[in-house]
């Protein structure tokens, strides 16, 4: 039980920690302030056809379900699921999955680094979970897990497909 709640404590500062600067910074790009005219967004537009934008916008929906997952499972202190999940939907492994291969031509060189290093660190995490499995120690696997969502989170405040 002390165990599960030192996990749950840590996960969340895991993910809020290192993300906070990102996350205050997307905020306060999109505050509307009363009475002024809203911010232009100053994120790059990504020219795509318009037969890939619906299949990416599914497949990142599903890469924030995948992470909503993992977080359960980690909660429920199953973290061979949790790495299973991480590897299968979000880890290089999901690559052709996702069709990787069909948007990455239309993707700017930082958005492709930004989605390659967010597979990378997905496979990364799922090693790191199992690890943690074995050993107890639960602070590298989160660490491992906030450097997949700021991944997630550079290319959204850097890119938009709409």
């Amino acid at each position: 039980m002390r165990r599960a709640i030192a996990l749950k404590s840590l996960m969340i500062l895991a993910l809020t920690g290192p993300l906070m600067p990102f996350a205050m910074a997307q905020h306060q790009g999109h505050m509307h302030h009363h009475g002024a005219a809203p911010e232009s967004d100053s994120r790059e537009l990504v020219q795509m056809p318009d037969d890939l934008v619906r299949p990416m916008l599914a497949n990142m929906r599903d890469h924030l379900a995948a992470l909503q997952e993992i977080q359960s499972a980690i909660a429920q202190d199953k973290l061979d699921e949790a790495a299973s999940i991480a590897e299968a939907r979000l880890g290089m492994s999901s690559l052709t999955l996702h069709g990787a291969h069909d948007v990455a031509p239309f993707m700017p060189a930082g958005m492709q680094d930004a989605g390659t290093g967010m597979h990378r660190a997905a496979s990364r995490f799922a090693i790191a979970v199992k690890d943690a499995a074995v050993t107890g120690d639960s602070k590298p696997a989160l660490a491992a897990l906030a450097a997949v969502t700021a991944q997630c989170v550079a290319c959204h405040a850097g890119y938009r497909i709409r």
